[in-house]
């Protein structure tokens, strides 16, 4: 196990190398960037993720797919490692799967690994100008079309490659094609009483609904409901393209949706007396005993989400914050990536896999709980985000690898190889080391 204490031990480590005799006292910041800058655990865990992001882009070694809300979180990182092209490639593949009224697969896999025979699996899309693949729609999730938003954001403002967005795929733009999805959600995914996206009931960010034994297509089973993860994530979607797009009407416009959302939210999703978004507001009823309070769950990830969108005063992300904390020290689970707590009780979902701390009901994942780190130093919670990021980093060195969550006694599960940790936490370290740099004078430096 690695140990690490934290501003004491750093300027214990400024006066052996600068020497503290007469020397200019060192802020509490100085002393946590020099511990950062000099961190070896986070710079092993950064080639770590170099390493197996080079691999390639479906999710991890449990899955053939390339999906958008997983390659979303990593291709950052993959544009350290791979080519350009490759990454255009990517990108452009959803683009071909596009269905006429703007939605956005889930993902997609080599036509040849894909069983479309399958009755009792997934309905592919077959594409006349993309035969190399198959793809397909978790239609139970509503941040497909977000999310490959965000990930062609991600590209260009990292690239710099502004003449992306007027590539032609099949006669339209790439930016015609992101807006397309944005009215997707507007025409298809948009509740009038409450001017809010919904999905099937999942818990929190997850793409399981509990009607099923798999659990992944809307059907006549399914309960409709509003929640904040797919809200916050069409909010910070929604953000990207009007920092994308050069037109003056469609960036007037899509502020005004994205400001009505954000009011909408506050509005109906926050409960100001317990200082928590409510789980799930629903279109009809729930799916749920009646007796059974489902606000006394608190949603980590969508509340992550939620702060990046910008719901969250600095008061309230401090509160949130302290929350999650004290949800891991009453769970025992690792870390604050602990998608809910307390979970759902055993049997609310068919999927096997849905028991309470099993996968998306109170498994622990980094995916989510690296963009709740990154959200503490964007927000200048940094000390808090240095501590609270390290159990992560060191699971990874002590598994020797990226594991897709970690059940409440730490031990590793799904998919090995998860690309989507790589890269939350190559983005985490970026984020460490960008601050580290301005608190050492390093006035250039550039938040990525």
């Amino acid at each position: 196990m690695i140990k690490h204490t934290f501003l004491s031990l750093a300027a214990a480590l400024v006066c052996l190398t600068a020497g503290c005799s007469g020397a200019k006292t060192k802020s509490p910041e100085q002393q946590l960037a020099y511990q950062i800058t000099n961190d070896t655990l986070m710079h092993k865990v950064d080639s770590m993720a170099r390493e197996v992001v080079k691999g390639g882009f479906n999710a991890g070694d449990g899955y053939g797919e390339v999906w958008i809300r997983d390659y979303n979180t990593f291709i950052e990182l993959a544009m350290e490692v791979m080519p350009d092209s490759t990454i255009q490639d990517n990108l452009i593949t959803f683009f071909h799967f596009q269905g006429k009224t703007g939605d956005i697969v889930d993902g997609f896999i080599d036509i040849n690994k894909a069983d479309l025979n399958n009755k009792g699996g997934y309905k592919y899309r077959l594409s006349d100008t993309e035969p190399r693949y198959a793809a397909h729609k978790n239609t139970v999730e509503t941040d497909h079309e977000a999310s490959l938003v965000q990930a062609v954001w991600r590209y260009v403002n990292k690239s710099g490659n502004k003449s992306f967005l007027q590539k032609q795929i099949n006669g339209q733009t790439v930016e015609k094609r992101l807006e397309m999805a944005l009215e997707f959600l507007m025409n298809e995914r948009l509740d009038k009483t409450y001017g809010l996206i919904w999905g099937a009931t999942t818990a929190d960010w997850g793409d399981v609904q509990p009607e099923h034994p798999w659990g992944v297509e809307l059907d006549e089973n399914s309960h409709l409901a509003i929640d904040i993860y797919d809200n916050a994530f069409f909010i910070i979607a929604l953000n990207h393209f009007i920092e994308l797009t050069d037109r003056p009407e469609a960036k007037e416009r899509w502020a005004k949706v994205r400001d009505d959302i954000k009011v909408n939210t506050r509005k109906y999703l926050w409960d100001e007396a317990k200082q928590k978004f409510i789980p799930h507001i629903y279109l009809k009823d729930s799916p749920f005993p009646s007796d059974f309070d489902e606000n006394s769950i608190y949603y980590h990830g969508g509340t992550a989400m939620a702060i990046e969108a910008g719901l969250l005063s600095k008061e309230e992300i401090a509160a949130a914050n302290a929350t999650m904390v004290a949800n891991v020290k009453a769970s025992g689970a690792p870390t604050i990536g602990l998608t809910l707590y307390p979970p759902y009780p055993e049997g609310f979902f068919q999927n096997k896999g849905m028991y309470p701390y099993g996968y998306q009901n109170g498994g622990d994942w980094t995916w989510f709980g690296a963009r709740m780190i990154q959200q503490l130093i964007r927000n200048g919670f940094v000390e808090e985000a240095y501590k609270e990021a390290l159990p992560m980093f060191q699971r990874v060195v002590k598994n020797n690898g990226f594991y897709e969550w970690y059940a409440v006694d730490g031990k590793p599960s799904g998919s090995g190889t998860f690309r989507g940790e790589a890269g939350v936490l190559f983005k985490v370290i970026e984020e460490f080391r960008t601050w580290a740099s301005i608190q050492n004078g390093n006035v250039n430096s550039k938040d990525k």
